[in-house]
């Protein structure tokens, strides 16, 4: 049975019909400003391309097949796009599911109708300047005063940060309480005392904007609070499962994506009156790079089926996340050689690719991260 039925088919359809209007004679420009110019949230918005799982009494979709997202990150990242892909994605699969899950009906109505329409863009506020991948290191604290909250602390690296209207901010509410002194908050823009601070100077992905966060006496309302004080970190492990499987996909559609650009540049370039792609080492490094994502494939379809059903596990999108995003760096590398010296040429996406891709073994979490959540897995059967 395909994985894929005709109305995903057809929404490829809608989805490529996006990219021709509103990103293929943009993205440069993206690229050297450092910033996706957000006039194109609305219109992705409208064809469905984001806010797919918020319900239609909001203004979405209310779609929860996670199939249709794949596509998204597919179709953005052959068009060598993948700082729109990262952008959607974190809007999508790391915002929302917080406010759907844990708002209120009362939050609910203030906030998803403005991300439904591509009016506001989310964004998530874990990572610290000395907290990564160990969230409960994080400093950042919120103390109760009155009906309100005081936020202090800072944030970094944070994608959709110098644009993001709405951002989910973890914060330590109970310093005795271990991993139950964390809490979750709603930081809208123009609260006082919070400030955006550089956008960051990356190695790739230059249009997806990347910020410092700084809240210094930010006063949140009460009303903010998202879910229950000290609840904080689970919800976090409850919800990184999507994240990866989503940082999985878009590695794995950047992966096919190289091996898409290689193969047709080596049937097209020849060298000593050959076509590139008729020599051996040639048809070797394509028939590797195709079984190789092929196979990864075959498990990225397992996962995202399970994300629907609802049982995908920690651990399964752990060795998703790592493997994919390892085998992109892999595949990208293998891909630029054989285009030789124009593989370093800006021009052609598999350049920008090469450095784009070299970030998703570390957010998220990183491969190591990924690796021993694995491994203490094993160990525990063993108990």
């Amino acid at each position: 049975m395909p994985f894929f039925e005709q109305d995903h088919d057809d929404y490829r359809e809608t989805v490529r019909d996006y990219i021709a209007t509103w990103v293929e004679g943009a993205y440069d420009q993206w690229e050297a400003d450092g910033l996706i110019d957000r006039t194109v949230w609305p219109p992705a918005a409208e064809a469905g391309l984001v806010a797919l799982d918020i319900p239609e009494q909001y203004g979405g979709m209310d779609l929860h097949d996670w199939r249709f997202r794949m596509v998204v990150a597919e179709e953005l990242n052959m068009a060598a796009a993948p700082s729109l892909t990262i952008a959607f994605a974190v809007h999508d699969d790391l915002v929302l599911p917080y406010l759907l899950d844990l708002a209120t009906d009362e939050q609910k109505a203030r906030w998803l109708p403005k991300m439904a329409s591509g009016e506001w863009i989310g964004a998530i506020g874990m990572t610290e300047p000395g907290a990564g991948s160990d969230l409960q290191a994080i400093r950042t604290t919120a103390v109760r005063d009155g009906d309100d909250w005081v936020l202090n602390g800072q944030k970094t690296f944070i994608s959709n940060g110098m644009q993001a209207d709405l951002v989910i901010v973890v914060a330590k509410t109970d310093p005795a309480a271990g991993a139950q002194g964390f809490s979750l908050f709603v930081v809208e823009t123009g609260m006082p005392g919070f400030e955006r601070g550089r956008k960051l100077d990356k190695l790739g992905l230059h249009a997806q904007d990347t910020a410092e966060l700084f809240f210094t006496d930010c006063r949140v309302p009460g009303a903010n609070l998202l879910g229950e004080a000290g609840m904080g970190f689970a919800y976090l492990m409850q919800r990184l499962p999507r994240e990866r499987l989503s940082i999985a996909v878009g590695a794995y559609a950047g992966s096919r994506a190289a091996l898409r650009w290689a193969q047709d540049y080596v049937f097209e370039r020849k060298a000593f009156g050959h076509r590139i792609g008729d020599f051996q080492n040639t048809r070797f490094v394509l028939a590797e790079a195709e079984t190789e994502i092929d196979i990864t494939q075959a498990y990225i379809e397992r996962c995202v089926t399970r994300l629907n059903e609802g049982t995908l596990t920690t651990i399964e999108a752990s060795k998703a996340k790592w493997w994919a995003t390892e085998l992109e760096g892999t595949i990208t590398t293998k891909m630029l050689q054989l285009f030789g010296g124009y593989g370093y040429m800006e021009e052609y996406p598999i350049a920008r690719a090469y450095r784009d891709c070299r970030v998703q073994t570390i957010y998220g979490g990183t491969t190591e991260i990924m690796k021993e959540i694995i491994g203490r897995d094993i160990a525990g059967r063993y108990r």
